[in-house]
């Protein structure tokens, strides 16, 4: 569920800002931040089967099509609020030519819409309300718990494959889906560092990495499991650790100044690496950035100025070869809280730049 009201306030002061008469949104991860609900049938599109419009003086309207009015009216719209659904029939109109019909103008959308500008967001939905962050919690800590119940079972002998198959069984056990399922065996993870998965065993130890979703948020958190580790294992994954934990600090440190910004952190990243003995290797893998609605808001580049909010979630992800170090964790301006936290996996204390996390720890099986 969604906060509404909290929805109305921040979308009034959108309109009144831009000087806009309506916003619509028809990207998944939009339509879920405005609704909870879903508004796709092919999980693949880049847009939804229908867009969500909010006309101000809470005024709100769904507009699809004849095939799935009914049910989205009846299971994926908030029950608490009176949205009106139009429908056009699939064969007569486009969702754009649909919404172009009835919007009023001046308005902007997240898709391309005929006569209507274009709106990102994530400026919209960087910020989570109270409702957000309840939810966030509960996922989170769900993620965990699946991907760490299969990470206990795993064997040597385990393909990728097999492995990523029970991440996905065990996440749509709790009602979560997962657009992306990494998982690099020790022949792989030291080579790539997005080991989509292939028929290799695991071998001598294992990386997984997952990136889930329920209800538009974004998890996204990774463990390293060993049998027979190689001996710089556990070297770089300390490394990584570190480099997170500084991320995290500078994240807090920056989160609600006006005039902080991603390269800011990503400043402190570059710093982090070359502390650690790994100067540069920032360069073979992205770093991650702020979530949420999105599996990346935004990510982090050298002299990036995406705004770094507070009251926000980020998922920093620094790998040093064949090591990573990853969690979701909502952070203000005085707290980092991991929120993928099970409780339940071995971790190591990590204490940078005055910030003291538990961090996973590399799981002996």
């Amino acid at each position: 569920m969604v906060d509404i009201d909290e929805r109305e306030e921040r979308l009034e002061r959108f309109l009144a800002e831009e000087g806009y008469e309506a916003v619509w949104f028809a990207r998944p991860n939009a339509f879920a931040w405005l609704t909870g609900g879903d508004n796709w049938v092919d999980a693949s599109a880049d847009v939804g089967d229908a867009a969500a419009g909010y006309l101000g003086d809470g005024e709100w309207t769904v507009v699809t099509n004849n095939i799935e009015a009914a049910r989205l009216a009846a299971e994926e719209l908030p029950t608490e609020l009176s949205m009106s659904v139009a429908a056009d029939d699939w064969y007569e109109a486009s969702l754009p030519e649909s919404v172009a019909a009835r919007s009023p103008t001046p308005a902007a959308a997240d898709f391309d819409v005929p006569g209507l500008d274009s709106v990102d967001p994530t400026r919209l939905r960087l910020r989570l309300g109270e409702d957000d962050l309840a939810a966030y919690r509960d996922l989170g800590r769900e993620v965990a718990l699946a991907v760490e119940t299969v990470c206990r079972e795993l064997q040597p002998g385990d393909t990728e494959h097999e492995v990523a198959a029970g991440l996905r069984i065990s996440l749509a056990g709790r009602n979560i889906d997962a657009p992306v399922v990494l998982v690099g065996g020790s022949e792989r993870a030291p080579e790539y560092r997005h080991p989509t998965p292939t028929d290799a065993a695991l071998g001598e130890y294992a990386l997984v990495i997952v990136t889930a979703r329920r209800g538009g948020l974004h998890a996204s958190c990774t463990r390293t499991v060993a049998f027979d580790p190689p001996e710089w294992l556990d070297e770089r994954h300390r490394a990584a650790q570190r480099v997170e934990t500084r991320a995290l600090a500078a994240t807090r440190g920056a989160a609600g100044r006006d005039d902080a910004t991603a390269g800011d952190v990503f400043a402190a990243i570059r710093e982090a690496y070359a502390e650690e003995g790994y100067e540069g290797e920032w360069r073979e893998h992205h770093q991650g950035g702020a979530t949420g609605y999105a599996g990346r808001e935004w990510f982090a580049t050298p002299g990036s100025d995406a705004p770094v909010a507070t009251e926000a979630a980020y998922a920093w992800n620094p790998t040093v070869r064949g090591a990573k170090s990853e969690d979701t964790a909502y952070v203000t301006d005085d707290s980092v809280e991991v929120l993928t936290d099970s409780g339940r996996w071995p971790t190591d204390t990590v204490e940078v730049d005055g910030l003291a996390l538990q961090r996973p720890a590399i799981l002996q099986n």
